[in-house]
């Protein structure tokens, strides 16, 4: 071995070991870099956005578990309760749901045509507590020009009776109820009960959790 090898040997040999940490430290400083900028977005980004961020960062996979059953928790929380409130489409066109807008249909349609000479004001007072809308507009001003001052001056009595009923459309905040309706009317001048019948389809509307009638069209 000639002299120069022995000496570059000898320079090999002796030359200081690399630190492994160098470039350990740059990335460290890079990622604490990168975690600052992203702490300070979650500011705008908002609560959802920085528990993302979080699950993202956690590298060990230790955190990120119960992150992740946290959402799960949360958002099947928030879909159950958009469900129940402003949903439950099968809740709310249900047989009970269906009773409820024929027994309001009945109840509204009964006291539409039932009153007496003595208890208008009443009798019409307790009709349009069932009405909404413009059919309400217009039963006041029907009962007010025509049938108050026919009533008064021929003494007349109406009486309804439904005997039969169905819903024929139902919906969550509608329906349209399908009645069969018998009415007896007496006056001073026919004293003896002049029986009228007819079927009638009675549109609803849901007001506040009420059932009212909007349309009232004889068929």
């Amino acid at each position: 071995m000639s002299t120069d090898d022995k000496t570059e040997q000898r320079n090999v040999e002796s030359a200081p070991d690399l630190e492994p940490s160098d470039g350990v430290e740059i990335d460290k400083t890079a990622d604490d870099a990168d975690e600052a900028h992203q702490d300070d977005d979650t500011t705008e980004r908002g609560i959802t956005s920085w528990i993302g961020d979080k699950v993202a960062r956690c590298r060990h996979g230790k955190l990120a578990p119960v992150v992740l059953v946290l959402l799960l928790l949360v958002s099947g929380a928030l879909a159950a309760w958009l469900y129940v409130v402003h949903y439950r489409p099968d809740e709310q066109t249900d047989a009970a749901a269906a009773q409820s807008a024929v027994d309001a249909a009945r109840d509204g349609t009964v006291a539409l045509l039932s009153y007496k000479p003595d208890t208008l004001n009443q009798d019409f007072a307790a009709a349009k507590s069932h009405l909404t809308g413009d059919f309400l507009n217009y039963y006041d001003q029907f009962t007010r020009q025509i049938v108050t001052p026919a009533a008064k001056e021929k003494a007349l009595t109406t009486t309804a009776q439904v005997v039969g009923a169905a819903a024929s459309e139902l919906h969550p905040n509608s329906a349209v109820v399908l009645l069969f309706v018998n009415q007896a009317t007496v006056s001073k001048d026919r004293p003896d009960p002049a029986m009228a019948s007819s079927s009638v389809l009675v549109s609803l509307t849901k007001v506040h959790g009420k059932w009212l009638i909007t349309k009232f069209q004889p068929i």
